[in-house]
């Protein structure tokens, strides 16, 4: 049977769509091209806005959908032309599509999770089978619809006798946790620690008009605000417990404005910088720390594994870990969140679950996702 699957993620980043063909006929995954395409700053953007109440909202969601099923085919033809494959020998494209609101759990019990994209239109442009809308049946089942990447942490990274944590720095921060003492699902634990590079993102393009802090050196050169890390860290959601995910519902632009108010005026922009890389690294240490306290291996993957600073302050707070990007077991840090939504992909053509109950709190295991046939 066909193994060869393409993965498509779009982040909380926003910076675009990261595409990967992976063969999974061997006895481990194997990359065979990645691509990425930016989105351009319109659609960028309109992704952000559509993240808070506006108008016409469903008209420009569904626009902005087939904007981004554009994007997604234009990134699928780069690994296909890379491979080079044809379409017809790729089993199905695995695509996310771009998250606008999260709620799950909320308002009547069920509540909602929502990924922006047009699968249809992708289908139709690619000529490739799409599954897609892959969070839907796990909120349907009681859940949180995320962190999906556990599953495929656990496929990947774990290593027999061993705790390995796996992070995640995108927008969001997530953890994965694979305890050494068995296999099942239980041994595996996953939840969102809370903003990853979203805030640095939001302050940097604010105070500097640069879309992010390179290599983390703007921070680096700032000195971390004691009083004001003390008051981002006293948001609720940090001390809750798991199966909890997060996202721009929570923290966004006047999230962030309602707490630099709250501070004497002048803070410095730098220090601003430094103490927003602070907040990250240290919930992400703590809940390392706290969830996986026998680990002696942090793998980082997102694109917060190039933020220098921010590898730098996990290690100086995680003193008995070694912290790497994922790089160095054999899966580059760029590619990680693309590869598990090729994988979500085969495990629903398989009719095999994609998620695990323990770490989204769903009512059992599911099969996740929509076909939309070529």
């Amino acid at each position: 049977m066909n193994e060869l699957y393409i993965g498509l993620m779009s982040g909380t980043s926003l910076d675009g769509v990261d595409a990967v063909l992976v063969d999974f006929s061997g006895p481990a995954l194997k990359v065979l091209a990645h691509a990425h395409r930016a989105f351009d700053a319109p659609l960028a953007a309109e992704l952000l806005a559509l993240n808070t109440p506006g108008d016409n909202e469903l008209h420009r969601a569904a626009l902005a959908g087939n904007a981004l099923a554009r994007v997604c085919a234009a990134a699928a033809a780069a690994v296909l032309a890379a491979g080079p494959t044809e379409p017809a020998a790729v089993r199905a494209i695995g695509a996310h599509g771009q998250t606008v609101r999260h709620r799950p759990g909320e308002f009547d019990g069920n509540g909602y999770t929502i990924q922006l994209n047009n699968p249809a239109l992708l289908a139709e442009l690619s000529g490739i089978d799409v599954v897609a809308d892959l969070r839907s049946r796990d909120v349907a089942a009681g859940g949180q619809g995320a962190p999906l990447v556990p599953a495929f942490h656990r496929a990947v990274f774990s290593r027999p006798g061993e705790t390995v944590a796996v992070l995640n720095l995108g927008g969001i921060s997530n953890l994965t946790v694979l305890h050494a003492d068995g296999g099942g699902d239980d041994a595996t634990i996953g939840f969102d620690c809370g903003p990853g590079n979203l805030l640095m993102d939001l302050w940097c393009k604010r105070a500097t008009g640069r879309p992010f802090d390179a290599g983390g050196a703007w921070a680096a050169s700032g000195v971390v605000d004691a009083a004001l890390l003390a008051q981002l860290r006293a948001d609720p959601y940090f001390a809750l417990p798991p199966p909890k995910s997060t996202g721009r519902d929570l923290f966004h632009a006047a999230w962030l404005e309602a707490q630099l108010q709250r501070q004497p005026p002048g803070l410095h922009p730098a220090n601003v910088q430094a103490t927003l890389a602070e907040l990250t690294a240290g919930a992400c240490a703590d809940d390392v720390r706290r969830h996986a306290p026998a680990a002696r291996e942090l793998l980082v993957c997102g694109g917060g594994a190039f933020n220098d600073h921010l590898m730098q302050r996990l290690a100086a707070l995680l003193p008995g870990c070694r912290v790497q990007r994922t790089d160095a077991r054999g899966l580059p840090a760029t590619q990680v969140e693309a590869c598990a939504f090729a994988w979500l992909a085969r495990a629903f053509c398989a009719r095999e679950p994609g998620n695990l109950a323990a770490v989204t709190g769903a009512n059992g295991p599911r099969v996740l996702g929509a076909l939309y046939p070529a």
